[in-house]
C-alpha cells in the first residue's frame, strides 16, 4: 500500500465508503461488492483482504453488541436477534472448507486469485440482475451451498450469496442480519489466524486510516437497512448487478492480458 499513488488512495478510500455502506446496509456483500473495484486500482488481493477482514471484525462485532444490548434492554423481547442452534450446525459443515479455501488464498498467484474473484462475481451479477438469487430446497443442496460458500469465502471472502441462500430458509428475517455478522467474524477470524501464522503483511496502519471512510459507509448503511426494511429491493440489486457486470468485464479482460 506504500508504494501507491494519491489518487489512488483517494479511489481506495470512496471503495470502502462504499462497502460500509453494503455492509451494514444489506448484512453482506461488503467483500463482494466492493472487491472488484479495488482490483481494478491495484491488482493484488492478498493486500485488500487483510484490510477488509480488520474492518469487518471491527464493525461486524460493535453491530452485533449493539443488537445483543437492545435485546437485553426489552423485556418483551423474547427471543434473541441471532440464532445460535442454526449458526452452530451450519459452523460444523463449514469449518472444514473454509480452512482448505484459506490455504488457496495463501498459495495461489495475485492473476489466478484475481480471475477466480472476477468469475464468482460475475455469477453472483447475473443473479442479481435477472433477480434470481441462488436458492436452496432440498437439505443436500443447503450442505453443498454451505460447503462451497466456506470454501469461497475462505479463498476471497465472497462467498455470502451462497452462505445467505440457506440460511434466509432457516434463519427468521428479523434475526438474519445479526446471525450472518457472527457468522462472517468467525470466518474472518479463522482467517486472521491464517494471514498472521504466514507472516502476511496485515495493512493494519493502512486499515486504521481507512476507518474514517469505513465508519461513515457504516453510518449510511444504517440508515440503509432502515428503508430496505421498507422496500422492495429487487431495483437496487439490478443496478448493482450491471454495475458489478461491467467492472467484471473490465477485470478479466485485464487479467486475461
Amino acid at each position: 500500500m506504500d508504494a501507491l499513488s494519491l489518487s489512488q488512495y483517494a479511489l481506495i478510500a470512496l471503495v470502502f465508503v462504499w462497502s460500509g455502506i453494503v455492509r451494514s446496509g444489506l448484512g453482506f456483500g461488503g467483500a463482494v461488492l466492493s472487491l472488484p473495484f479495488l482490483l481494478l486500482i491495484d491488482d493484488r488481493p492478498q493486500v485488500y483482504l487483510p484490510i477488509i477482514s480488520v474492518h469487518l471484525l471491527l464493525f461486524g462485532g460493535l453491530t452485533v453488541l449493539r443488537g445483543q444490548q437492545q435485546y437485553r434492554k426489552d423485556p418483551q423481547n423474547d427471543t434473541s436477534p441471532v440464532n445460535w442452534a442454526y449458526l452452530k450446525k451450519a459452523m460444523a459443515i463449514m469449518i472444514i472448507p473454509k480452512i482448505v479455501g484459506v490455504l488457496g488464498l495463501i498459495s495461489l498467484p495475485n492473476d489466478v486469485l484475481s480471475g477466480i474473484i472476477f468469475v464468482i462475481v460475475f455469477a453472483y451479477s447475473l443473479s442479481y440482475i435477472f433477480n434470481k438469487p441462488f436458492k436452496s430446497q432440498r437439505p443436500w443442496l443447503d450442505t453443498v451451498f454451505l460447503i462451497l460458500g466456506g470454501y469461497i469465502s475462505g479463498t476471497s471472502l465472497i462467498g455470502a450469496p451462497l452462505i445467505i441462500a440457506v440460511f434466509s430458509k432457516h434463519v427468521h428475517k428479523n434475526q438474519l442480519r445479526d446471525t450472518l455478522f457472527v457468522l462472517w467474524v468467525i470466518l474472518v477470524a479463522i482467517k486472521m489466524v491464517a494471514f498472521i501464522w504466514v507472516g502476511l503483511d496485515l495493512q493494519l496502519k493502512h486499515a486504521v486510516y481507512l476507518l474514517p471512510p469505513v465508519a461513515l459507509g457504516h453510518w449510511i448503511g444504517l440508515k440503509l437497512h432502515r428503508r430496505l426494511q421498507q422496500a422492495e429491493p429487487v431495483m437496487f440489486f439490478r443496478v448493482i448487478g450491471f454495475a458489478l457486470l461491467s467492472i467484471c468485464f473490465v477485470g478479466l479482460y485485464q487479467v486475461i492480458a
